[in-house]
């Protein structure tokens, strides 16, 4: 058994990638074929796949969910919104000199009031005085990872979304989306390369590191997700005519696997706080394009769970050693998944 220690590594902090590059597709892949590291161009990922295959996106959207306010006494306040609960109300991260009690009015953006509810765990409910898209997308700011150390600019408002995305929701891009553009999409299409799509809200605790070193003790953030019937079957097709299923993303890997847990690929919604570590059985992905994560995160532990942890420990010292960009704005990866026993 790994223990948080085990998914620690020393990143240059030039590598962090603080801005996209000038076109989606330009990025670089580090493809990991059996033992081998080879290091391509992202839009070779065309020659990697094979008519029949499936590629499933995630098509969150994600809202400009970071807001600036004041507490009725003056006090000034931070909120990055979490989760939409209704068209009135969030759930939301609150940072002010003193929490604000339920019943207590924030001024957000110069623009509008919201009123504080209850606490839910770590976060509060918000309650808008209209339609929370509406005033999210009119008055809030994009909220760029915390390694980002610019803020969000006309720039980022659109390099920061997928080419694909769709439903609002997510705080957090699912980020080895971001390489696709239309242009790629076509390519992949033309080679008869099937497209299938999921939603999963990315929260914020994405980016919270595992602070407990015995990873059994780690709570897992809870994210929302859903599956289409004609995604059900997209997958399902796929792999009775032979083609790999291949998740975007470490979230839509995610929503999938949650999706999964009977054994057969099912249809819904639901919240999954699904927590994948080495020794995971992996029910229904095959193969992984995913960005490089985040020392002793949930996300490193899942790739290493689906690669193999010594495979994915010499991939990232290749990466550095090559220098990758990492993160968000960086460069992607080519997973495919470890069986016991290879």
């Amino acid at each position: 058994m790994h223990s948080l220690s085990d998914y620690d590594f020393e990143l240059p902090p030039e590598l962090i990638a603080q801005t996209p590059l000038s076109e989606r597709s330009a990025s670089r892949l580090l493809h990991l074929d059996g033992d081998r590291l080879i290091d391509r161009q992202f839009t070779d990922i065309v020659d990697q796949l094979a008519a029949g295959d499936l590629l499933v996106f995630n098509d969150t959207r994600v809202l400009k969910a970071r807001f600036f306010g004041v507490k009725e006494t003056g006090g000034k306040v931070e909120v990055l919104v979490e989760r939409v609960v209704d068209n009135r109300t969030v759930h939301a991260q609150v940072r002010a000199s003193k929490s604000p009690p339920a019943g207590a009015r924030i001024c957000l953006a110069e623009a509008f009031d919201v009123v504080v509810g209850e606490r839910v765990g770590e976060f509060y409910t918000l309650v808008f005085p209209a339609d929370v898209f509406e005033l999210i997308e009119a008055h809030g700011r994009l909220p760029l990872p915390p390694y980002i150390e610019h803020d969000a600019d006309a720039f980022d408002e659109t390099r920061y979304q997928t080419v694909y995305a769709k439903h609002a929701g997510a705080v957090a891009a699912p980020t080895a989306g971001l390489h696709f553009d239309q242009a790629l999409l076509e390519r992949l299409q033309q080679k008869g390369i099937g497209f299938a799509y999921v939603t999963l809200h990315v929260g914020a605790g994405t980016f919270q590191p595992v602070r407990s070193e015995n990873l059994a003790e780690h709570k897992m953030h809870s994210e929302w997700y859903t599956i289409t019937e004609a995604t059900v079957e997209a997958v399902r097709a796929t792999k009775a005519a032979g083609g790999k299923v291949i998740a975007v993303g470490t979230t839509s890997l995610r929503a999938l696997e949650s999706a999964s847990q009977s054994g057969v690929l099912q249809a819904g919604s639901a919240d999954t706080a699904l927590f994948i570590t080495p020794g995971y059985v992996f029910k229904t992905v095959e193969r992984l394009i995913t960005n490089f994560h985040l020392p002793k995160s949930t996300l490193l532990m899942l790739v290493s769970a689906f690669a193999g942890y010594d495979c994915i420990r010499a991939a990232y010292a290749h990466a550095i050693a090559q220098r990758y960009r990492f993160f968000s704005y960086g460069d992607a990866m080519l997973l495919s998944l470890q069986r016991a026993g290879q």
